[in-house]
């Protein structure tokens, strides 16, 4: 979260549609350029957590955990540094997102340490699912919310 961009907003929910329960050392996967993504109730978006922490476009994300496929029941915008719940419990932060399966899905990349799995979790289909608004006001508690840019120009 930008706090000089960035005014307060609903959360995004959804629910689990399949439990993955894969890891991979070697993924590949790239963060794309953009820190939000819109998404619309409906669709269908794969959960993967890493350990990774770069956010610059193009960083290569290789080790993983695969947590599921939710369906999105609340359209509106996920962010860098979002809170991830799944089922009342918190999963990690919205690092960022790849795209090498659209227009089908993105990837949503969720920084968790360790990296879980849908199996490690307990994970089960119809477990609520919900993106928060992340914090730039808790120094610590979101490692991810606060994008730099615009900083000197920002009165808050």
């Amino acid at each position: 979260m930008n706090p000089c961009e960035d005014g307060p907003k609903r959360n995004v929910t959804g629910s689990l549609v399949k439990v993955l329960v894969h890891r991979r050392t070697e993924r590949g996967m790239r963060l794309e350029p953009f820190a939000s993504r819109c998404v619309r109730a409906g669709e269908v978006h794969e959960l993967v957590a890493t350990d990774h922490t770069e956010t610059e476009e193009g960083a290569r994300i290789d080790r993983v955990g695969f947590l599921g496929f939710a369906e999105i029941t609340s359209a509106g915008v996920v962010d860098r540094g979002d809170r991830v719940w799944i089922g009342g419990r918190l999963v990690g932060v919205v690092l960022g997102f790849d795209a090498c399966h659209t227009p089908n899905h993105y990837n949503v990349l969720i920084h968790a340490a360790p990296i879980p799995t849908g199996a490690s979790l307990g994970l089960a289909p119809e477990e609520g699912l919900v993106f928060e608004q992340g914090s730039a006001d808790t120094p610590g508690d979101d490692p991810f919310a606060r994008v730099e840019e615009n900083v000197e120009e920002c009165p808050i």
